[in-house]
């Protein structure tokens, strides 16, 4: 008996294990190849979207650009005009996000929205300024204080013994000063506090070295430009050259680690900038130089580019120089030309335009007299030509691109450049 409910037992349990029937292999194969094929239907519908939102904001964004770059404005209106404090203008240079305003009594920052950041005064008899990245300098010609600023105000001041002939500063607040005495000159160097630095250079105005017209500093402080004139065989000569403060200077004598006459005889160069770290260039009255301290022991003329006629003006910023020319061919009275700071021409144009300012802002030039201006594009194109019912004494591009910023001796406006609008 127990044998028989042992076998029914038995008999149960095999038709149990009958009854369960397991996954099947190939079953769990098919879902998950369903789920992959899912997933991969999904991130290929996503990246379709993707593609076309980017071709459409490419689309978008080459439009854009080419409206701005070919586009002619022909009207403005005003955004907003605020008044300035009155007093003894002297000039406006472009700093930070708009203008450094400076006077014989003082001198204020102005944003681009026309609100004074800071005011400072002092006295000065005849300030000159300089500016380089967020640092400024304004100096008293023939006087002995110099004022340092960077965009939250007035940093320190310097007071020196001799004479001042003109100043520069770097983008780290270090300043370079061309001091006068009887029977020399010296180029002393200051921190953004005032406080003096023991490095100077001392030109002997009857020696080889020359009389320093002008000098300028690198933005990092460390190598300095100068331009002089010196006497040979009774004709006055143009020189350029190239000084080290950095630790490599040490190793040559003054710092002098280049110098320049063989470009210059007979000329005289009036001007040198630092473009950045590397590039530099000096305006003579023969031509524009450019130079390149990549080997910071021996700085190179890179390129030479003769004046074709008289130079009328120059000027630059950290990319792009620009020099206008008298024209004495074709019907245009001048010619204005743009290089890059390696020398590379960007662009020439003629024009008629009786100026008195010419500037780059951005890639921006913008020529100005004292009520109308005229707004060329790096690629030549005359973008904007407008004449004024109020005073200008500088114009810089604005917060959009078409958008110019107009600065009085007593007030700025914001413009919005228009094609057909009305003038407002």
């Amino acid at each position: 008996m127990s044998d028989m409910n042992s076998m029914n037992r038995e008999i149960k349990k095999d038709q149990l294990r009958r009854q369960i029937v397991p996954a099947s292999p190939q079953k769990d194969e098919d879902s998950n190849e369903i789920i992959k094929r899912a997933r991969t239907k999904v991130k290929k519908k996503r990246f379709k979207i993707f593609l076309v939102v980017l071709l459409i904001l490419s689309a978008g964004a080459v439009s854009l650009y080419t409206y701005f770059k070919y586009c002619q404005y022909t009207g403005y209106s005003v955004i907003w005009e605020k008044s300035l404090n009155e007093g003894s203008y002297v000039g406006y240079l472009t700093f930070g996000s708009n203008v450094l305003k400076y006077s014989k009594d003082g001198a204020s920052y102005i944003d681009s929205q026309g609100k004074e950041v800071w005011i400072q005064s002092y006295e000065m008899k005849s300030p000159v300024a300089s500016v380089n990245g967020p640092f400024a300098v304004i100096a008293d010609q023939q006087g002995n204080s110099i004022y340092i600023f960077d965009k939250t105000g007035n940093t320190g001041v310097a007071t020196t013994v001799l004479p001042i002939i003109k100043a520069t500063v770097s983008a780290h607040g270090v300043v370079a000063a061309i001091l006068e005495d009887s029977t020399s000159n010296y180029v002393y160097f200051y921190k953004r506090d005032g406080s003096y630095l023991d490095v100077k250079i001392k030109v002997l105005l009857g020696g080889k070295s020359g009389y320093p017209v002008d000098i300028s500093l690198s933005p990092d402080g460390t190598q300095l430009i100068g331009a002089y004139a010196y006497l040979k065989n009774g004709t006055m000569n143009g020189r350029v050259a190239f000084h080290n403060f950095a630790e490599i200077g040490k190793s040559v004598g003054n710092r002098l680690v280049g110098g320049f006459d063989e470009p210059y005889e007979q000329s005289l160069v009036a001007q040198v900038r630092f473009l950045d770290d590397t590039y530099s260039c000096a305006f003579a009255d023969n031509g524009i130089s450019f130079f390149s301290t990549k080997n910071a022991l021996s700085p190179e003329l890179i390129k030479q580019v003769p004046a074709e006629d008289e130079i009328k003006s120059v000027f630059f910023s950290d990319k792009y120089v620009g020099i206008i020319l008298n024209n004495s061919e074709g019907e245009n009275e001048y010619k204005l030309n743009v290089y890059k700071s390696n020398g590379n021409l960007v662009f020439t144009s003629g024009f008629q335009y009786q100026y008195t300012h010419a500037d780059i802002d951005g890639n921006l030039v913008i020529l100005y007299n004292e009520d109308s201006c005229r707004v060329y594009n790096m690629s030549g194109r005359l973008k904007f030509s407008s004449t004024f019912d109020f005073p200008i004494s500088k114009i810089r591009g604005g917060r959009l691109p078409n958008t110019l910023i107009v600065t009085g001796p007593q007030n700025m406006k914001e413009i919005r450049l228009q094609i057909g609008g009305q003038y407002q």
